[in-house]
């Protein structure tokens, strides 16, 4: 089975995350993680774990979430709940807000704490920060590169500190040429899958609201650049999820 590590559960699907749940496993996508970026998903979040046994949450904090979101919103209980597995998604996004990057980096650095404390691997967003994130993600931490884009640069760097890398939908875009290029050298026992649903719909869904199901068409075109056969890879990546995120049981 394929298991999409980063989707959105709390996210534009209404009152169907049910309908959404029964897509995945009816095309072979047998877990989900439910990744959090604000306080307000994080109940949310854990209602759909409690509920569905293959549905496993990260409780983080977006960047975007700096000005409306403290940090110590994240206690030791929702941490020691059994189904959340990671800290994430966290990071730092100087896209649209580089003036908020020390408020960023503080929090940053708050969460990245809270998961050593709890030996929770991290789920990392990076975007126009990768000198600042290869700064602060120092070998003490362990974790996934989330929806990875960035640079090959960073990607060694990282490589070189033990973390992941997902891929997502966004490999399978025309104009993601780098992205391939870099997921072609990453090696493939560190590499992982996500749809980042509602967002990022793969290829041929793009433009469409994306769902958990999806992330199988991911994996095909992942298959193509590492030369293997889908049925191999599978194997492969659910064994990379699991060594990730020690926290699933399945």
């Amino acid at each position: 089975m394929f298991i999409d590590t980063h989707c959105h559960l709390t996210y534009e699907y209404d009152n169907d995350v049910d309908t959404v749940i029964a897509n995945a496993t009816n095309a072979g996508v047998g877990a989900l993680v439910c990744a959090t970026a604000d306080s307000k998903d994080f109940l949310p979040a854990l209602q759909i774990a409690d509920t569905y046994d293959n549905i496993f949450v990260t409780i983080g904090i977006h960047p975007d979430g700096v000005s409306t979101n403290p940090f110590d919103v994240i206690t030791d209980e929702i941490l020691s709940h059994k189904k959340v597995i990671g800290v994430g998604e966290i990071g730092l996004d100087y896209h649209y807000t580089p003036q908020t990057r020390n408020e960023q980096i503080k929090l940053f650095e708050q969460q990245l704490e809270i998961a050593l404390k709890h030996n929770l691997p991290v789920a990392i967003h990076t975007r126009d920060a990768e000198q600042d994130t290869a700064a602060i993600l120092t070998d003490k931490y362990h974790g996934v590169m989330h929806c990875f884009t960035s640079s090959w640069d960073l990607a060694r760097t990282m490589l070189d500190r033990g973390f992941y890398f997902s891929a997502s939908g966004i490999l399978t875009f025309k104009n993601s040429e780098s992205v391939r290029e870099t997921f072609a050298k990453i090696p493939i026992d560190r590499i992982v899958i996500e749809t980042d649903a509602p967002y990022c719909a793969p290829v041929p869904y793009r433009g469409q609201k994306c769902e958990p199901c999806m992330v199988v068409e991911t994996a095909k075109l992942l298959a193509q650049i590492k030369n293997i056969e889908l049925n191999e890879l599978e194997s492969v990546l659910l064994q990379n999820t699991k060594t990730l995120y020690p926290k699933i049981e399945l």
